[in-house]
């Protein structure tokens, strides 16, 4: 069946004037002149047969009629909006914000990235890193990685991955000066990272060395930085798994000692509460439950956990 519609063109020019109480108004609002949509809302009322709005001089007001077309053409206006946003923002590539520690994104981030890129094609994420306070980041972000438990306020937030701490060196350090037992350690020197502060100290006193005398101390301001000497050489350094299980597997890095492993501060996903629902979002952080959970992390949606 033919719909019998004004033209469309008139439907605007009357629906601006009325939401915004003048001709003037409604004019600025479409970028025309007064008199182009005070001709159009005149034709309008020619094509329906019946006034809607009452001319007191300068000044309109609607009339019964035209209070009720209003509120009909502000439906239908609405509703056409809305299907433009859901089938505009269906085929448009959406982008995340992802602000990350530089160590985790370095060394478990990025090598698993390419995975959820295969899985959500339609999603483009810009990586920040940064290990400073949510509360001191100034840009927006859509996910932040952060270790916790914290205070983020505004914002949700769930673990995704946990982590412990062991001693890690490079192979050729390994071969030269063997470290098989704790005490061992003493021969070496411990690489220190200043963003953990008092690492070290713990894993001494949870495996019965505190006090141990060592071959000497080097402090770095980042910890990837330790990581990379550690790698390099230069000491042994308090190396995260599962962070370090790519670089173990691969070699670059030993693990010498079974244990013991002291579980440190796990990683969250941090989302700011009004971006919560969106479905890029979601589809990042189920992605990076699953990845945890794959190592042996906490389900977030279980209340034990």
């Amino acid at each position: 069946m033919r719909r019998r519609l004004p033209p469309l063109s008139s439907l605007r020019a009357f629906e601006a004037a009325a939401r915004r109480g003048s001709f003037t108004a409604g004019a600025e609002e479409l970028l025309v002149t007064h008199g182009a949509i005070s001709r159009q809302i005149a034709s309008l009322e020619d094509w329906l047969g019946t006034p809607l709005f009452d001319r007191l001089g300068r000044r309109v007001r609607l009339t019964a009629a035209g209070r009720d077309y209003l509120e009909a053409m502000s439906r239908a206006f609405d509703g056409m909006a809305e299907a433009t946003r859901r089938l505009t923002e269906a085929n448009a590539v959406r982008s995340l914000t992802v602000n990350a520690l530089p160590t985790f994104s370095m060394r478990w981030l990025l090598p698993r990235l390419a995975g959820f890129q295969q899985r959500h094609p339609d999603v483009a994420l810009r990586l920040v890193t940064s290990d400073r306070p949510l509360d001191e980041v100034r840009e927006p972000f859509d996910v932040a990685i952060r270790r916790g438990p914290d205070t983020w306020s505004g914002c949700m937030a769930a673990p995704f991955l946990a982590e412990w701490e062991v001693p890690v060196m490079s192979p050729v350090l390994a071969e030269r000066q063997p470290v098989r037992q704790s005490v061992d350690l003493a021969h070496h020197t411990l690489l220190h990272a200043d963003t953990r502060p008092g690492a070290w100290q713990r894993w001494l006193s949870a495996a019965g060395q505190q006090g141990l005398a060592v071959a000497g101390n080097q402090r770095f301001d980042h910890f990837y930085l330790t990581l990379q000497a550690a790698a390099d050489g230069l000491g042994v350094a308090l190396g995260p798994l599962p962070i370090l299980a790519d670089e173990l597997a691969a070699g670059r890095l030993v693990a010498p000692l079974d244990g013991p492993k002291l579980e440190a501060r796990g990683y969250w996903r941090v989302t700011p509460n009004g971006r919560a629902d969106d479905a890029a979002v979601q589809a990042l952080s189920a992605w990076l439950d699953a990845e945890g959970q794959a190592m042996g992390a906490p389900d977030p949606s279980d209340p034990d956990a």
